[in-house]
């Protein structure tokens, strides 16, 4: 069986000029980087912005597993399908990170015959976007040590920094370090830290900044830290946020790419789903609207996280219409929710995946208080029996769903065309009525109790003394009035990963609230994440490898 890669490499592409002529954009208008990738500019934007919007499908999922469940493949492949009939479709996704790359998670481009390519070019460079994050989110670090060590004229106290530095890789041992060592001519000590670059405030910034002024005066608005007063200074305190704004120049316009079949592909920016609001910029999928008569777009891990950022982050911040909902679950995937071990997901047991259908359940609940018509999928392995499919198509229907199989990882486009075409009809029969979750001007802890009961099923929120701390403070600044950004693992529907399946009667602790007054909402911490992840046993760097002809291996 070939691998992703493999696949990958023996794929014709095409030049991406011809690729961007498929959907209107002029030669003249493609920033190149290489034969395979484009920057779209502010003059694409220009041409297109009067154009009326196509419809927006969300792709979501069902709390990851180790199974796998290929939310990606499927966006990729359900993009792929609708070109097949005829179709003007645009896929808007999320950029990799070399940390999940390296390390476990593996890249973003999909699997199999539905893939974004050049393959290992995005999972690893790209375009240089999350290295320009990282260049201007350092940049800022530097400045703030600087001004410490050349008087401190702003009167900022160095325990109250809150502005970490980053690397876009997964590194634990620099979660928690200490800068300025070495004498009176290296610094001021201070205790510091990294997280991880997409993780990075720049990063949501980006991502929901509607154009370079935007951004800089987003960029502006960064909380770094405290006086010994209290008082908050931002990063255009520090006078940082021109700077920071000229490294982002280029990295504010959204990239084009191409699938496997050659379906135009915006891919633009990448913030984690757990820890961040997890969906592409709103820039490219502005830009997608303009130019597809139907995008499709993904958010991160499972709906709980992804879909509800998706709705109450982006779409409040960018005013989007979502027309529907396309789920992702496998069998494999329901079963381990149900109970069973990893290595036995391959025997068809219909008890298993009957209680483990609650948590597809609840997903399907969770959207549809959105007012959204939902399309669940199965993606399809070859282990799955009909009896177990035919199990979950009646329980969906029973739910008011859409059902479809996907076999885009074997077949591409042409095993997404049941889907495509269940999402089609649905877009033609069953009207949208979307609304947010909450009122944006609910108290912090209205908004945290509503995220937390109706979409996660917890019965109460509780705040840790930091937690009722940081609130005091928010309070204090008037920034209450934003959407809640909440970052919690997204193996379970609670903020405990080992509590499988659709938990009852949990509480969600608070641990910490952060305030990212440049990307607009509040940051609350639950559970034991991590925004500096750490590399597995086994990281998968190590199989990576590139031979004598200069082709990259081992990459999936």
């Amino acid at each position: 069986m070939k691998t992703d890669i493999q696949i990958a490499q023996e794929a014709i592409l095409k030049p991406i000029q011809e690729v961007a002529k498929t959907i209107g954009i002029a030669e003249e208008d493609l920033e190149y980087y290489g034969r395979y990738k484009a920057k779209l500019g502010d003059e694409v934007w220009k041409k297109v912005k009067d154009n009326p919007d196509g419809k927006l499908v969300l792709v979501t999922a069902i709390n990851p597993t180790p199974a796998g469940e290929g939310k990606t493949t499927v966006t990729v492949g359900l993009g792929q399908a609708m070109g097949q009939l005829g179709k003007k479709a645009v896929v808007a996704l999320r950029e990799p990170s070399l940390g999940p790359c390296m390390g476990m998670k593996g890249g973003a481009t999909g699997g199999g015959y539905a893939q974004v390519a050049p393959m290992e070019e995005i999972n690893l460079h790209f375009t240089g976007d999350i290295h320009a994050i990282t260049a201007a989110h350092n940049l800022l670090s530097a400045m703030i040590d600087n001004h410490l060590q050349q008087g401190n004229l702003l009167n900022i106290d160095p325990r109250q920094i809150v502005w970490p530095r980053v690397m876009d890789m997964n590194d634990r041992a620099l979660r928690n370090i200490v800068v300025g060592l070495g004498g009176k001519a290296h610094g001021v000590p201070r205790e510091d830290g990294f997280i991880i670059s997409v993780a990075s405030e720049i990063m949501a910034i980006l991502c929901l900044a509607q154009d370079i002024q935007d951004l800089k005066e987003r960029i502006g608005r960064i909380i770094i830290g405290y006086t010994y007063e209290g008082q908050p200074i931002t990063a255009k305190d520090l006078q940082a946020h021109g700077a920071m704004t000229a490294l982002l120049k280029d990295a504010l316009k959204p990239n084009l790419i191409q699938t496997l079949e050659n379906t135009p592909v915006i891919m633009h920016g990448g913030p984690f789903a757990n820890i961040a609001h997890g969906c592409n910029s709103l820039q490219g999928t502005q830009m997608a609207l303009k130019l597809g008569d139907i995008v499709i777009t993904e958010a991160g891990f499972g709906a709980d996280l992804g879909a509800e950022k998706f709705f109450d982050i982006k779409c409040r911040m960018g005013n989007l219409q979502p027309d529907a909902v396309v789920i992702v679950a496998t069998i494999r995937a329901l079963k381990y929710n149900g109970g069973v071990a990893k290595d036995q997901l391959s025997t068809e047991n219909l008890k298993a995946l009957a209680e483990g259908f609650c948590n597809l359940e609840k997903h399907i609940q969770n959207v549809q208080k959105f007012n959204l018509p939902v399309i669940v999928t199965l993606n399809a392995f070859t282990t799955d029996t009909q009896a177990e499919m035919d199990y979950v198509q009646k329980r969906c229907e029973q739910l008011g769903c859409t059902f479809a199989k996907a076999e885009v990882w074997a077949k591409g486009g042409e095993g997404g065309l049941e889907l495509a075409k269940k999402v089609l009809h649905v877009l033609d029969t069953k009207p949208p009525h979307f609304q947010p979750l909450y009122d944006i001007e609910d108290s912090i802890s209205d908004k945290l109790h509503t995220i937390a009961t109706e979409i996660y099923g917890a019965k109460n929120v509780v705040l840790t003394a930091k937690a009722q701390k940081d609130l005091q403070q928010i309070q204090k600044l008037g920034l209450e009035n934003v959407p809640i950004c909440v970052a919690k693992t997204q193996y379970s529907l609670s903020d405990q990963p080992q509590l499988l399946g659709c938990p009852k009667d949990f509480t969600i602790t608070v641990r910490e609230l952060r305030i990212s007054a440049g990307a607009g909402f509040i940051v609350a911490i639950t559970g034991n994440i991590m925004i500096m992840p750490g590399l597995p046993k086994k990281p998968a760097a190590t199989e990576i490898d590139i031979n004598k002809d200069g082709q990259i291996i081992g990459l999936f």
